[in-house]
């Protein structure tokens, strides 16, 4: 008996795939520094010169590139709330440039200014089935949230189910950065080096976790503030303003650490302290993008 052909679900008349320029543009912004991070852990070479020392330069372009793209991450789909822009598409290719800057982008970052160096010759599998650990785990990471989002569940709007990945590798790249800026005078990374690897996986378990943090979604340019929180702004920008050239090396590996710490001392928070941090006064929560 021939098969015959399956029909396949058509669009309602009149609708089409809405693709909207400026949340996907920084989405793009996003893609290309995860692309140029890759390209320049590649090109890096960490042998070290006649001096003893290393070229750490184009490592440090690379975890700026990653910084750069959390920073697109960030804008992108609170452009595409404010301007009513949310669209099925720009969530997928999100999640898909989120997978290269801070997945492969990370993984392959430790792997080869760690894990290749520090192991014997016969165990370098375990290097990259560390580093693929976390990488599995931010595509797990993001598939959970793409799901939880398309069924209006929780864990993808107002808050996180899990670490998210853009702050992993934050977390990730702004450590790396700072190792980096204790031992560029060496040859290598010295025993802080060895601190990567362990926070790859322990990065790795908390994005699958259950554990919730909150997404910040309800501050934006219309958010209306306190007193205090406005404070609090002020003097944090201030703080950014005078250690402008540390906050790469000082600062930002001290933000998300905090991030990070802060969901587990988030359930024994009051209500009232949780919702003066994380949302506008007029308690307004938005959906996921």
């Amino acid at each position: 008996m021939a098969d015959t052909p399956q029909k396949t679900a058509t669009p309602p008349e009149g609708e089409k795939l809405k693709i909207y320029f400026l949340p996907n543009l920084l989405t793009a912004g996003n893609l290309f520094c995860g692309f140029v991070a890759l390209t320049k852990i590649v090109e890096a070479n960490l042998t070290p010169d006649a001096a003893g020392h290393v070229n750490w330069y184009p490592i440090q372009f690379a975890l700026a590139a990653i910084l750069l793209a959390c920073i697109f991450d960030l804008f992108d789909g609170r452009v595409a709330r404010m301007g009513g822009h949310e669209s099925p598409f720009g969530r997928e290719f999100d999640s898909l440039a989120d997978l290269i800057s801070f997945g492969v982008a990370p993984a392959f970052l430790v792997h080869r200014v760690v894990l290749r160096g520090a192991l014997p010759d016969e165990y370098t599998q375990i290097g990259w089935f560390i580093a693929s650990i976390y990488l599995i785990c931010g595509a797990f990471r993001l598939a959970r949230f793409n799901c939880l989002s398309a069924m209006n569940l929780p864990g993808a709007g107002k808050d996180f189910l899990g670490f998210p990945i853009p702050s992993a590798a934050g977390l990730v790249a702004s450590l790396t950065l700072f190792i980096i800026k204790l031992n560029e005078k060496e040859k290598d990374l010295g025993h802080w080096g060895y601190l990567l690897p362990v926070v790859l996986v322990f990065l790795s378990a908390m994005m699958v976790s259950e554990v919730r943090y909150p997404s910040f979604k309800s501050l934006g340019l219309r958010s209306t503030t306190t007193f205090l929180k406005l404070i609090v702004v002020v003097l944090f920008a201030g703080c950014l303003f005078i250690l402008r050239e540390k906050i790469l090396y000082y600062v930002l590996p001290l933000f998300f650490t905090g991030y990070l710490l802060y969901g587990f001392i988030r359930p024994y928070i009051s209500r009232a302290w949780r919702r003066e941090i994380e949302e506008d006064d007029d308690g307004e929560s938005e959906t996921a993008s």
